[in-house]
Formats: structure tokens, C-alpha cells, sequence
């Protein structure tokens, strides 16, 4: 053997030709191999052109502690010892258990050479360069494979081990560059379908290619990369928009990720159909170059005539009294145990005398004599478990007797099983009421408390009957059953599972039955007393019509194999043909795959008695490769190869066609090697088996005796095809199908279809039944079957079958990464196309690395062979998906698990990049429409111009003759001393202190003194207010303002945040050159302590003075300011862009606020007001601190905080003081939301009554979100709360308040919007519900003395009403400017003062960097004017442009919250430009990837866009500010700078 193994130095070429007449024995080469190579070769071709796809991250509590010897093939062939095919590995009927064959089918193939072969050539794994020097190419090690099969070499020793020398560090690296450098021009994302002159030779010989190619080489190009990209520059430098630097992890591959993009896409579609007036999404073009049929129309084929025998019996009852009576001690079934040993056999005598027992309880031992329960042509379930086909055949022909119809069905394990709700609710559409079953499975079925079987999920409610001899009575001997010739009557209802789930029941005649027996009789030869193995499952299809039916006509002695035999002994059906001299044995491929695994322990097989092995799932294509292997294996030991039968079937037009044993064996079965480029177009176009992607089938014989076939086109009105076009064959017969139990819409499209020539006449007066298989009729009568419909799926007007992309990802080296048989493969519809997603069973010891290695080769051999993109890849754990009765992959389940979210992946990758390519094309801006146009034109179509204002503040009471707050203060001290201005109360709802307004003054006073004293502070001096929430805020307020000081409230630092809350606080310190800082005792020694001193530099503190003990004296005399335009205070905030802005508040400016706040909300002495906002900046400031003094209504103060402690607070509060007018921020009432909405009826129970609230006011700086105030309102109705009560007010940084709605004046309004409009920056009015709409809430009444424009916030010219435009304000509380601003100090000079470019240009404006638009109503409001609304869109530094249209993020973010219940919060925004989604996960890390698909769908679907990275987070990462705004930009800088500690990020192709 040693010189066997030396890699021959040959071309590939010249060895595959040496191979192919080395092996002798067959001239047909392994069809699996040709497609295994095919696959390696696509590979191989994609090597210089690999896109490099950025590998997600995890968690570590993600990823499975994997073992390193993954890639190690166990120390001792896999051939010489049998794996143990337990359900980890295997418990799965498509499944070739862990046997690892050659990887091409979902359903069997070749032996285990392939281990070594794949060892040798290593797969040609494109990782590497250099990957396979040490192979001779894939020729050479096809050859090696070829004597290592002759030879049965039973080590895999030294050479195994060439697979592990992996070089995938270093592939990363080149796989980028490598694509760019030979690749840049071309405008395919992978390679076009191969047409060059080099694909029909072999594939290309990987040796050959490195040696040319030589790795150093390739290395220098790493350093040029970066200049093929200058488009992105900010990404180049890894710095974020601001120049934060940006952690290089997450910034390579995000970078890898967009270079991988910009590759050129498929070539650019032309046409549209409208998706409506604004995006028009691209409807796939057929391509002008695509395969069009050419022959004549087909001709119907007719099978042979089936020659009636004359002592055939009239019926299938009819022929088991005869042999039951003839030779009843003639062997009818032999059951097996799990040992393999005979358990029992049943002879003809006993099913006759036991089926008319069976027969006789049932119709006269259910319910009374005067009401049976059963009655002939009633239906009843059969239950019966597979290794138990005894009790079922005396069970079957018991119904069949008893003329009542049986309905066999598996046996339902759980009450949940997969699919078996469907089960139900087809025995409930039958009217079954009773279920017979075996003693066995009684006992095993789930049982109550009372012992009594439950109703299962969807089941009607059943009378279960056991059928064994022993429980049942024996017939009156003058009772006898009625046997009459076949006649219409429904014999059986078969079941059949469609594509989507649910559950049909198939109707078959008494004449059906018996001629089919007939049918198959003839087309099989089949004589009496011959000897048949079955190893399909009894109760349906091949198995019931061979193993059931035909035997007992044919008096057939069956020895039947249950699948639990099958799972410890897949050599058992053999050992039994060989034990039994067996002349028939029915099988699946699967079960030829498994015996090539296993049959190396067995010397004395001889397969001379078979005379016809039938393959009962010869119409998946991929049967073929289990065929030629098996006859490969086994000729040697006595298989013919005549006696390999394919056969196809379908539930409703029953054998379809089945290859006859001849025995004749010079006539070679027939073949077809097709183009799948050909098939995806619905053409046969015959290949050279050198092309790569093509699909080899097998004929499954010709059309059953009687039988009338042809080919119609799979969709519209049946006409034939012509013959090089495939489409459904369909067949008239008697031995088909009749029915749909109960569906005669269904039944009609399928059992009665009439085809029609292109004449459009019918070609035959009887109708035809649909097969549901695609497929041709060859040269000669041959059937060909090349998919079934239920697999078919049509993307981009092209059909793929699932089973053929199942077998290119298995060619994909699968024995080291998934399970085989555990692939399932189907579409989903996104965006008005079918898109493929595939899902696969990973094995337990496959690293990270391997999967993702894996998964990107299937995508890259799947783009190659069929020219589709996969959409998305996901990989579970072993054991996961979810298992049909017979252990297959119950396909509609894992859809449905996958499109809800559940199906708890371990890998995903998403290519919706490379798959979507109907998205509308991208926005070109047109040149803006001047100003002056735009105005004319307006006044041209009589529009409005969009302006609007608050009411005049009208004329001057008492305290409004002072100018500055400190005045009215002192003026309330003199004239109402004790009248209480602020009461703060506890988390526990109690008063915690209050304050009147002389104490204020004193207190105040005392605070002026302080700072003059001992602070020795001047006027117009800054003074940083660093306290919580509270009552002494307001009077170091007012102290400052008694000593001429300008005062800055700022946030303290959050104890157990330091690090983080105190540079803020520093920063604004800072920045708003605060000569001291005030606070109370334990701030002050916080900012000083050993904490603080790791976050900031604490000796470059100013002066701090705490004002907790304060000086006794007051001051000399309180500071008048001269000048009402000087300084009040300086209102600082952080953006939620993250910047830190300042505001001027001249005093004008702040009387002039609080006089317009007391008029809008009618405050007054007598009133009480509950303020539950933070106190630091904004309009939440002016009505903490301020709004109290000027009006002297009392503030009842409750800080947000303390409602963490007790969510009630604030409602008791309010209810408690009998509060009209209350004040909270969106956190606060999320926070009640979601806190509160199980305690209502306690709350009620305590007293709690919110009927005298009439406003109650949402402060906010941005969109109303009318989600929340919805529910708000709805939850608390039963508390009094009136729904017209809550409203939300508008302010920005130009101006603190622009809207709020006060106690007057018409309800806030809410309109829908066309949201792809707004992406056009354009106002589209809709209905409610219709696509697309959006709801906008009117953000409350504009205040008094404000006046609003919308402008063009690029030309700056007016708009119309109902157009998009930027907010602009123009009042006398508008801020004077900005103190600083920490960042672009140009880019906001014209915040405070700018002018309109046409109309009025003298009135100075402040933009408000808010988009909106001005709405007339039909209202009036208090002055008996039209009301005009204000909405509130978002802000412009929030927007996002992305494919030249303009996205508010909050838009995208409902869209991706609604898709699963455990997404709690999300934030997205954009990097170059990709969009990045966050979301926060509340549940286990499991669901985290479950996510990835459902995010990148919604968006898709409702936005238009792609998703380019999915950051799963724990709750609470996405960071908020004070107002509950989501601070995305921070977001961005975390995440790129790798600080988020995310569960998992996808990057999506």
C-alpha cells in the first residue's frame, strides 16, 4: 500500500481520467463525488476572489467550551467501527446518523473513503494559500480514493493528519486583499456562472495554483489595502465622528465589513413596479441571455395496459378471506425486536380471524345497539407505533371489513408535539371520535391524574379502543362480514403534511386501492409467497401500499423492519434478506447510506437472492448517490444492478412511476446530467459532467400500468410543457387519490386538473391529479424527477429546489461541523421576494472558527453552484430541530420556530447585502427650488404660509411690574410670609420639608452672605449649584441671585457611579468657569474623596462651600442688577448627541418664561402643582426653582429618583393633595407604565383617585411618544384619569418651551403620516392603519408670545403649511446664546439670530434643530382663532442619512421593538454608512441570536434598509439621560471603542 499513498505529480486532469478507467467496475463515477468536487472546485475558484466576512463575537458564556481535536478523525477508522447511532448523533430519519459518507445528499451517499480523501486534499480549504501543497490536487486524491476503496484500507492514519495544518490567521489576512487586487473592476459580488473555456476541463488543480502564487507575495499587499478605500475617511483613522479613537476591534471589522461591501453587486436592475408614489422598489428584469425551451410539446405517455389476471380477487378483503381460508397457516408478517430476533409471526389465518373481530367490536361493541358509535363509512384514527405493524395490519383490514374508513396517524408522543396539532385538526375536519390502538402504546400514551388520556393541543375528544384479541368479544357465529367488489366507496385516508404545516387527508376509493395493488403486482413482478423486507414506515405510502396491501393480495410473506431496529443495527434489513433469502426489499436511500457505514463488520453477505430493491424516495434527485455507492459496496457480494428500482410516489396521485427489475442487465438505467443554471429557468439542458454546477438524475422508470402521464407548467393554467421543460407531472389513473377529505376548493386544483395543449384545448375528457413532483419524461418513456413543489423556491423569478442547495451545503466538508440528514433548507418572504435561509445541526465539538468557516464556504459553494444567495445561514445545537414521528426534520415547525423567533441558533450569518437586490434605488437629491419660488408657489395654490403664535401675554398684574425674580421673591416674603411656596416629599409619600416664602427670603439672604463672606465672590460671578433634587437647590437659587451671582445647577455625581457621573460634572464646571461650587456636607466630601480622585483631577476644584451650616447675619444689602438683559442663569445640558451646551438666560428672558407658563396653565396662589422632573436644566428647572415665586402657587417636589424606591409616588401624590396640573418626564411615566400595571386595583383599593388632574404635562425635547401616553392613559382610566388630561410639551436648547398644553384651548391632535414620505422630507396626510402611517401627536398649544415658522433648514425660506421644514421660534424667553459650547462654536452662531432668506427677513429667529410642520385644524382655540398645530418630527442632529433619504431613528427603532417580545430597548445608529441596531435583550443569552434575522427582516420590510451590524446588549447598556433620551451617540462611541460587553454582534453581508 505505501506506494499507493505517494500523491501522484500528474495534472489533476490527467489522474481523473486515469481514475475514471482505473475503477473498472463501473464506468459511472460516484455521482456524490462529481458534486463533492464540484463544490471543492467552486471553492477553489472563489479563493482569488474571497470576500472576507467579518466573524460575529460573543459573549464567552455563549460559546460552547469547545474541544481542540475537532478536526481529528478518531484514532481508528470510522469504517471499522460502527458509530453508535444514538439520538445525539442520529435519532433521525433523513439522516445518515454520524456515518460520515460523502457529504452531497440530504439523504444518503458513498462510503467512508471520503474521510481520507477530504483528509488528503484537506477539502481544499480556501482559507489558505497554501493549503493543500502537500496533496496532489483533487485529482490525484480522487484517484488515492478510487484504491483506497478497492483496498479497504481500514486506518486512516498519517494522512488524516494532513488536515490539520490549517493557516486560517493568515488567511484572513489575504482573503481581503486578494479579492480586491485581481477582482476590483468586475461587477459580480461572486463569480458569474462559469462560461470560460476552463470549466470543461477538470476543477482547477490547487497545487499548481499556489506554487504560481507563492504567499510572499501576496504579503506586501496588506499594506495597500487602505488606499483602495479613501471614501471613508473617518473610518480609516478609527476614530469616530467626534476623533474618538475607536478600540481596533470593532472598527476592523466593521471596516471589513464595508470593504466588503463596496465590492461591486450583481449588475444593476432596470424596471420598477411602483410599491407606491415615492419608492419604487426594483422587480427582478428576466435576463434577455436566459435558457429558453425549444422543443415541440410534449405528448401524454401512456404506461402498459394492465393486463387483468384472472384470479385476481374483486377486492383487497376478498383476497385475505381467500388466503385465510386457503393456507391459513401461510406466514404473512414477521416482526422483528430491537435484538434483531423474530418477535412474531402473524399467518393469514390470523389477521383473517382476528380482523373480523376487530370488524365485529367495532361496529357493535361502541356506544348501544340502539346508537353505535361507529357506523360503516364513518371514519376512525389508527394509532399505532412503528415497531408494532402486526397490531396495525389486523387493525387496517378490521375498518376495511367493517366497511368504516381508517385513518392511520403516528403516535402522539407529548401534547405538543411538532405538527401534531395539525394531526388534530384533520381527525377533527373527518368527524373521528374514536382511535384504535395497541395495549403497548395505550399504556404509553400521557396519562392525567385520573389516569385518563388528555385531550391533546387540537385533538377532538376521542374514545380510545384497543384492538388486541384478548379485550375484545368474540362475533356471534351466525355474524359474518360483508365482502363486496371494489366500488367507489373511500377505503383509507393517507395524511400528508404540506409545505406550510398543516395537515391534509388524502382519500383513496376501494377500487383505487385494489387497482393499485394490481398496478404494482404487475410493474413488480410480484408472485406468491415471495418473500418482501420492508423498512419503511407501514402506515403510509411505499410502505402501506407494498408491505400492507400488495403482499396480501399477492398472499406476500413480509418481514417488516421497525426503525428502532434500524437505529441500533443499520445492517439489520440486509442481514434479514440474506437470513430470509429475501426477493424484495423496500427502502429509502438513507438506509443504503447507513449500511455503507456499517457494513465493513460483516463477511457472509449475499444479496444473489434480491431480485428488486425498491428505493422509495428515488424521486429526490439525490437519491442516485446512495444508489451507485450501495452497488459499488455490494456488488462484489451479489447485488445485479438491474435489481436497483427507484420509484417515485406522492400522497395524492400514489406511485407515480417505478423503475421494472429486468433481467436484462446490458440495458444501463437512465441518466441525465442537467445544468442547474438550465433547471433554475425551468429548462433541461443536457451538461458535460465536467461544468460544476450541475444535477445528476436518475430515471424512476416508467408510468404505471393503466396509467396516463404528462407534464404540465408548475404555475397558472395546466399546459403541457414542452419536452426540454420541466414542470409537475401529472397523472390520470384509477389508482389515484380522490380527494382532499373535505376541501373541495383544494380538491379540484389538484385531483381534477385538465391539461391544455397550447391550443388551449383539453387533451383528454378525464381529469388528471397533480403529483406535486417536478420533473420530465425522458427519451424512451423514462420518468425523470428533479424536485419536489413543496421544495421549490422561486428567487428573483428563478426556481432553486431546497434539496439541491441541502446537498451543495453538505458537499461543503459537513462530517466536522454538522450533522447529515439534520439540514433543512427553505424560503421566507422579505421585501416581496423569496429569500433562502438554511439551518443546520451543528456538532458539539466545532469551534467558533470552524462553524464560521464553514458557514461562509456553504454561502460562497451555494452562490457558485445555483447562483442564489443564501439570506441567512444559522447553525443550532445538536439535537435542537424540531423531529417529524420518523425522525426527519419537521420543515414547517423550524420555519415557523425561525420566523417567531424561537429556534435559539448558535452561529448565524445574515447576507441581506448580497441577497436583496429589489431595494428602491438609492434618493438622488434634485437642486433645490429657491426660496422665492417656493413661496410664489405657495401663494400661487393659495397655501398658507406655516406660521403660527401663542396669544399675547396680555396685560401686566401686580407681580409682573417687577422685572427680576429676586424682586418677587422679596415682595412674596413681605406681603404673604407664610404662604408655603415648596413642599419635597419622601419616597414614602411624606413631607419631607417645605418651604414659605419668607423662609425662602432668610434662607436665601443667609446664602448671599456666605458667598460674598466667605467665597469673596464679585458680581456676575459663576456659581456651580451641585445638589440633589430638593429644597436646597432653590435657595442657594436665590442667593445667588441676591448676591449678583450667576447661578448653574448641575447634576451631582451618582454615589455608585463615580467614574463615570463625575467627569461630567467637572467638565461643566469647567466649561461654565465657575468661580466656586456650592453644595451640601456629603457632596462636598464626595467631589474631594479617594473615588473621585481616580475619575477626575480633584485639586483643580474651584473653592466648594457647603451650605450646611450657614452664617447667622444677613447680608449688608441684596445685589439689584441694573440691566434686565444681564445674566440670570446659565442653563447647561448634554445633547443627546453628546454635546454639552450652555444657555444665556437673560432675566427678561426669565420673567418672560414664567409669565407665559402661568398664563398658558392659569397658576395662581390658591393652586397646587406636583412637579416630578429632574431640577437641573430646561423647562424641568423653571418649574423646580422658578415658576413658584413668580405665580405663588405651591410646587409639591417629587424627585424622579425616589420613584426607583416606590412607583407610586407620584400618583399618590398627585391624588393626595388633590393636584390639578402635574409635571413628569417620559422616565417617570415608563417607569408607572411598567412598574404599576399590575397594582391598579390595589391602588384603587388605597384610595388613589386621579379624576381632578386636567393636565398632566410630559416635558420633552423630542417627538411626542404617543405609544407611551396611550398606554399611560389607558391603564390609569380606571383611576379617574381622564385621557384628554395627558399631553406632552415641546422645548429645545433656543428656547426651554415652546409648546404646552395648558388648561384651555382644544384637545392635542394627533395625524397619521406617510413614513416614507418623511424619508423625503415631505408631509403625506393617511388614514389610519394604512402601510406605512406613522402617528404624530401634536406637541401641546405654542405658549403665549411665541411665535413658530417652519423654514427650509437648507435654503432658508419659508414653507407651506403641512410642509417638513425646520422648527424656528421667535419670543422673548428665547435664550440669548450659548456661554459655550464644547465642540463646533461656528456651526452655532446662527442658532440664537437667524433670518428668513425671502419673505420677512428683519425678524431675528432661533432654530430650534428640530424638523416639523404647522398644521391647521379645524378647532378654534380660546380666542376663537383657527388652532394651529404644532408636530414634532425629530431632530436634525439625530437624523440619519442612509441611501440619500432622511431616517429618525426612534422610526427604526419601533420597527425593530415590535419584532420580539424579549427586546426591551433599541438605539441605532450609523457608521460610515452602515446601520448599526442595538438592541437590549431581557431573557436568556440563548434568544441573542434569534434576534439577527428577525431585526434584519423588520427593518428591511418597513425601512427599506439593510442592517449592516446587530449588537445584542443586556438591558440597561443603552445609556439615557435625564429626560429618557436615548444618548445614541455615546452608544456609537462605546461600542466602537468595545465597551458595550455585548452578548453577540452579527455583521450582516
Amino acid at each position: 500500500m505505501a506506494h499507493e499513498r505517494r500523491p501522484p505529480m500528474a495534472p489533476s486532469s490527467a489522474s481523473r481520467y486515469h481514475r475514471r478507467r482505473s475503477s473498472g467496475t463501473r464506468d459511472e463515477r460516484y455521482r456524490s463525488d462529481v458534486h463533492t468536487e464540484a463544490v471543492q472546485a467552486a471553492l477553489a475558484k472563489h479563493k482569488e476572489r474571497k470576500m472576507a466576512v467579518p466573524m460575529p463575537s460573543k459573549r464567552r458564556s455563549l460559546v460552547v467550551q469547545t474541544s481542540m481535536d475537532a478536526y481529528t478523525p478518531p484514532g481508528l477508522s470510522p469504517l471499522s467501527s460502527l458509530p453508535p447511532l444514538t439520538d445525539t448523533s442520529s435519532g433521525s430519519e433523513e439522516e445518515g446518523g454520524q456515518g460520515e459518507g460523502t457529504p452531497t445528499s440530504s439523504q444518503g451517499s458513498v462510503s467512508m473513503e471520503h474521510w481520507i480523501s477530504r483528509a488528503i486534499h484537506q477539502g481544499s480549504t480556501t482559507s489558505s494559500s497554501s493549503s493543500s501543497t502537500q496533496s496532489g490536487g483533487s485529482g490525484a486524491a480522487g484517484r488515492l480514493a478510487d484504491v483506497l476503496a478497492q483496498t479497504h484500507v481500514g486506518k486512516s492514519g498519517p494522512i488524516a493528519h494532513l488536515s490539520l495544518k490549517r493557516k486560517t490567521m493568515l488567511g484572513v489576512a489575504e482573503n481581503g486583499n486578494l479579492r480586491r487586487s485581481c477582482e476590483f473592476g468586475s461587477d459580480l459580488l461572486w463569480p458569474p456562472p462559469l462560461e470560460s473555456d476552463e470549466n470543461h476541463s477538470a476543477p482547477p488543480d490547487v497545487t499548481t495554483y499556489t506554487s504560481e502564487h507563492p504567499v510572499q507575495v501576496e504579503r506586501p499587499q496588506v499594506s495597500t489595502v487602505p488606499r483602495t478605500t479613501p471614501k471613508y475617511g473617518n473610518a480609516e483613522l478609527m476614530e469616530t465622528g467626534d476623533g474618538v479613537p475607536v478600540s481596533s476591534r470593532v472598527s476592523a471589522k466593521i471596516q471589513q465589513l464595508v470593504n466588503t461591501l463596496k465590492q461591486p453587486r450583481r449588475p444593476p436592475l432596470r424596471e420598477f413596479f411602483v410599491d407606491d408614489f415615492e419608492e419604487l422598489l426594483e422587480v427582478q428584469q428576466p435576463d434577455p441571455n436566459q435558457p429558453r425551451p425549444e422543443g415541440a410539446q410534449m405528448i401524454a405517455i401512456r404506461g402498459e395496459p394492465l393486463g387483468v389476471v384472472t384470479n385476481w380477487p374483486p377486492s383487497l378483503e376478498a383476497a385475505l378471506q381467500r388466503w385465510g381460508t386457503i393456507s391459513p397457516k401461510a406466514p404473512c408478517l414477521t416482526t422483528m425486536d430491537t435484538n434483531g430476533k423474530p418477535l412474531y409471526v402473524l399467518t393469514y389465518g390470523k389477521l383473517w380471524s382476528r380482523s373480523i373481530k376487530v370488524a365485529y367490536n367495532i361496529l357493535h361493541k361502541l356506544g348501544t345497539k340502539q346508537e353505535p358509535m361507529v357506523r360503516p363509512g364513518d371514519r376512525v384514527a389508527l394509532v399505532f407505533p412503528n415497531n408494532d405493524p402486526a397490531a396495525f395490519m389486523v387493525a387496517f383490514y378490521g375498518c376495511l371489513l367493517a366497511e368504516v374508513v381508517p385513518v392511520p396517524i403516528e403516535v402522539p408522543l407529548t401534547r405538543k408535539d411538532a405538527g401534531s396539532q395539525q394531526i388534530g385538526f384533520l381527525l377533527g375536519s373527518c368527524g373521528v371520535t374514536v382511535a384504535l390502538t395497541s395495549d403497548a402504546c395505550h399504556k404509553g400514551l400521557p396519562k392525567g391524574p385520573t389516569g385518563e388520556i388528555p385531550q391533546f393541543k387540537g385533538w377532538p375528544k376521542l374514545l380510545w379502543f384497543v384492538t388486541e384479541s384478548k379485550h375484545l368479544s368474540k362475533p356471534p357465529r351466525d355474524w359474518f362480514p360483508h365482502i363486496k367488489d371494489a366500488n367507489n366507496d373511500t377505503a383509507y385516508i393517507e395524511y400528508k403534511t404540506c409545505k406550510d404545516g398543516s395537515v391534509l387527508g388524502v382519500t383513496v376509493t376501494r377500487i383505487a386501492l385494489l387497482t393499485h395493488c394490481q398496478a404494482l403486482t404487475q410493474s413488480c413482478g410480484y408472485t406468491e409467497a415471495e418473500i418482501i423486507v420492508n423498512v419503511l414506515d407501514f402506515k403510509k405510502d411505499v410502505g402501506l401500499w407494498h408491505g400492507i396491501l400488495t403482499s396480501v393480495m399477492n398472499m406476500m410473506h413480509v418481514i417488516s423492519i421497525p426503525y428502532s431496529l434500524m437505529k441500533v443495527n443499520p445492517l439489520s434489513w440486509i442481514q434479514k434478506v440474506c437470513q430470509y433469502k429475501g426477493k424484495v426489499a423496500c427502502v429509502k436511500s438513507r438506509d443504503m447510506h447507513w449500511a455503507l457505514v456499517a457494513h465493513r463488520d460483516q463477511r457472509d453477505i449475499n444479496l444473489s437472492s434480491l431480485r428488486m430493491l425498491v428505493v422509495a424516495d428515488g424521486s429526490n434527485p439525490w437519491s442516485i448517490s446512495s444508489c451507485d455507492a450501495f452497488l459499488n459496496v455490494f456488488q462484489s457480494k451479489g447485488l445485479r444492478p438491474e435489481v436497483i428500482c427507484p420509484c417515485a410516489s406522492s400522497a395524492e396521485a400514489l406511485t407515480v412511476a417505478i423503475r421494472r427489475p429486468t433481467d436484462d442487465s446490458n440495458q444501463p438505467p437512465g441518466r441525465g446530467v442537467l445544468s442547474m443554471q438550465g433547471l433554475s429557468y425551468g429548462v433541461i439542458r443536457v451538461d458535460s459532467e465536467e461544468r460544476l454546477s450541475v444535477l445528476t438524475v436518475q430515471d424512476v422508470g416508467t408510468v404505471m400500468p393503466g396509467a396516463l402521464m404528462c407534464v404540465v407548467k408548475p404555475e397558472g393554467v395546466p399546459q403541457l410543457c414542452r419536452t426540454d421543460e420541466i414542470g409537475e407531472l401529472c397523472v390520470c389513473s384509477i389508482a389515484t387519490g380522490m380527494s382532499y377529505y373535505g376541501l373541495s376548493g383544494m380538491t379540484k386544483n389538484t385531483f381534477e386538473v385538465f391539461p391544455m395543449s397550447s391550443s388551449g384545448a383539453p387533451i383528454s375528457e378525464y381529469p388528471f391529479t397533480r403529483t406535486g413532483l417536478l420533473g420530465f419524461i425522458g427519451p424512451g418513456g423514462l420518468v425523470f424527477v428533479s424536485g419536489k413543489m413543496d421544495g421549490l423556491m422561486v428567487v428573483s423569478g428563478r426556481r432553486h429546489n431546497a434539496d439541491d442547495i441541502v446537498a451543495t451545503a453538505l458537499a461543503v466538508e459537513p462530517m466536522k461541523f454538522v450533522y447529515r440528514g439534520r439540514i433543512a433548507v427553505f424560503s421566507v418572504t422579505v421585501l416581496h421576494d423569496e429569500r433562502i435561509v438554511v439551518v443546520a445541526e451543528q456538532r458539539p465539538d466545532s469551534t467558533e472558527e470552524d462553524s464560521f468557516q464553514w458557514m461562509s464556504r456553504v454561502l460562497q459553494a451555494i452562490d457558485s453552484i445555483h447562483n442564489v444567495g443564501v439570506f441567512c445561514l444559522a447553525l443550532v445545537p445538536a439535537n435542537t430541530l424540531p423531529k417529524t414521528p420518523l425522525g426527519g426534520i419537521h420543515l414547517s415547525e423550524t420555519k415557523q420556530l425561525f420566523l417567531e423567533g424561537s429556534l435559539h441558533p448558535c452561529n448565524v450569518l445574515m447576507c441581506p447585502h448580497t441577497c436583496v437586490t429589489n431595494l428602491p434605488k438609492p434618493r438622488q437629491k434634485q437642486p433645490e427650488i429657491g426660496p422665492a419660488s417656493v413661496m410664489v408657489g405657495n401663494l400661487v395654490s393659495g397655501k398658507r404660509i406655516a406660521q403660527a403664535s401663542g396669544r399675547d401675554l396680555g396685560q401686566i398684574e401686580d407681580n409682573d411690574q417687577f422685572l427680576f425674580l429676586s424682586e418677587v421673591l422679596q415682595w412674596r416674603a413681605q406681603t404673604t410670609p407664610d404662604h408655603v411656596l415648596f413642599t419635597l416629599l419622601s419616597s414614602r409619600g411624606t413631607v419631607l420639608s417645605s418651604l414659605t416664602c419668607l423662609q425662602l427670603h432668610k434662607r436665601a439672604e443667609k446664602i448671599a452672605t456666605m458667598l460674598m463672606e466667605r467665597g469673596h465672590l464679585q458680581d456676575g460671578d459663576h456659581v456651580a449649584l451641585v445638589y440633589p433634587p430638593g429644597i436646597d437647590l432653590i435657595a442657594a437659587f436665590y442667593g445667588c441671585l441676591y448676591a449678583g451671582c450667576v447661578p448653574i445647577t448641575v447634576r451631582p455625581p451618582h454615589p455608585q457611579n463615580i467614574a463615570t457621573t463625575l467627569p461630567t460634572v467637572k467638565m461643566i464646571v469647567e466649561v461654565s468657569r465657575s468661580a466656586c461650587v456650592m453644595t451640601s456636607q456629603i457632596i462636598s466630601k464626595l467631589l474631594k474623596s479617594k473615588e473621585a480622585s481616580a475619575a477626575v483631577d480633584v485639586r483643580s476644584w474651584p473653592p466648594v462651600l457647603d451650605t450646611d451650616d450657614l452664617p447667622k447675619k444677613k447680608p449688608p444689602q441684596l445685589y439689584k442688577p441694573s440691566n434686565p438683559d444681564t445674566l440670570a442663569y446659565l442653563d447647561f445640558s448634554v445633547s443627546t448627541t453628546g454635546m454639552l451646551a450652555g444657555v444665556k438666560m437673560s432675566h427678561t428672558a426669565t420673567s418672560a418664561f414664567c409669565r407665559s407658563i402661568k398664563l398658558q396653565c392659569e397658576l395662581y396662589p390658591s393652586r397646587e402643582v406636583a412637579i416630578c422632573l429632574d431640577p437641573y436644566c430646561g423647562l424641568g428647572f423653571v418649574l423646580w426653582c422658578l415658576c413658584s415665586v413668580y405665580s405663588g402657587h405651591q410646587s409639591i417636589l417629587i424627585p424622579p429618583s425616589e420613584l426607583e424606591v416606590n412607583p407610586a409616588l407620584w400618583l399618590l401624590a398627585v391624588s393626595q393633595f388633590r393636584v390639578r396640573d402635574t409635571f413628569c418626564s417620559y422616565s417617570v411615566m415608563e417607569l408607572c407604565t411598567k412598574g404599576l400595571g399590575l397594582q391598579t386595583e390595589s391602588l384603587k383599593s388605597r384610595g388613589l383617585d386621579l379624576s381632578r388632574v386636567r393636565t398632566c404635562v410630559v416635558v420633552a425635547e423630542e417627538r411626542p411618544r404617543i405609544a407611551l401616553t396611550q398606554s399611560f392613559s389607558k391603564l390609569f382610566k380606571d383611576l379617574g384619569l381622564h385621557p384628554r388630561a395627558v399631553s406632552t410639551s415641546f422645548g429645545c436648547r433656543v428656547n426651554l418651551a415652546i409648546c404646552l398644553q395648558g388648561t384651555s384651548g382644544p384637545d392635542p391632535t394627533t395625524v397619521y403620516v406617510d413614513m416614507r414620505a418623511l424619508r423625503h422630507d415631505r408631509v403625506r396626510l393617511v388614514e389610519r392603519g394604512s402601510p406605512h402611517s406613522l402617528p404624530l401627536m401634536e406637541s401641546g398649544k405654542i405658549l403665549p408670545g411665541v411665535r413658530i415658522i417652519i423654514a427650509n433648514p437648507e435654503t432658508k425660506g419659508p414653507l407651506g403649511d403641512s410642509h417638513l421644514g425646520e422648527i424656528w421660534v421667535h419670543c422673548s424667553h428665547n435664550g440669548s446664546g450659548y456661554f459655550t459650547v464644547y465642540g463646533d462654536e461656528a456651526l452655532q452662531s446662527d442658532h440664537f439670530n437667524s433670518h428668513l432668506s425671502f419673505g420677512d427677513t428683519q425678524t431675528v429667529w432661533a432654530r430650534t434643530g428640530y424638523l416639523g410642520f404647522l398644521r391647521r385644524t379645524e378647532l378654534t382655540d380660546a380666542s376663537g382663532e383657527r388652532h394651529d398645530a404644532l408636530y414634532v418630527v425629530g431632530a436634525l442632529d439625530e437624523a440619519m442619512e442612509l441611501r440619500g433619504m432622511r431616517y429618525h431613528p426612534i422610526d427604526i427603532e419601533t420597527s425593530v421593538i415590535r419584532t420580539h417580545k424579549s427586546i426591551m430597548e433599541c438605539a441605532v445608529f450609523p457608521w460610515t454608512n452602515l446601520l448599526v441596531v442595538v438592541v437590549e435583550l431581557e431573557g436568556s443569552e440563548q434568544e441573542a441570536l434569534d434576534l439577527v434575522p428577525l431585526v434584519t427582516n423588520a427593518v428591511l420590510e418597513e425601512h427599506y434598509l439593510i442592517v449592516g451590524v446587530v449588537v445584542v446588549v443586556d438591558i440597561g447598556v443603552i445609556p439615557i439621560n435625564s429626560r429618557g433620551e436615548k444618548q445614541r451617540m455615546h452608544l456609537r462611541d462605546g461600542f466602537l471603542a468595545d465597551q458595550l460587553d455585548p452578548i453577540y454582534v452579527a455583521y450582516n453581508m
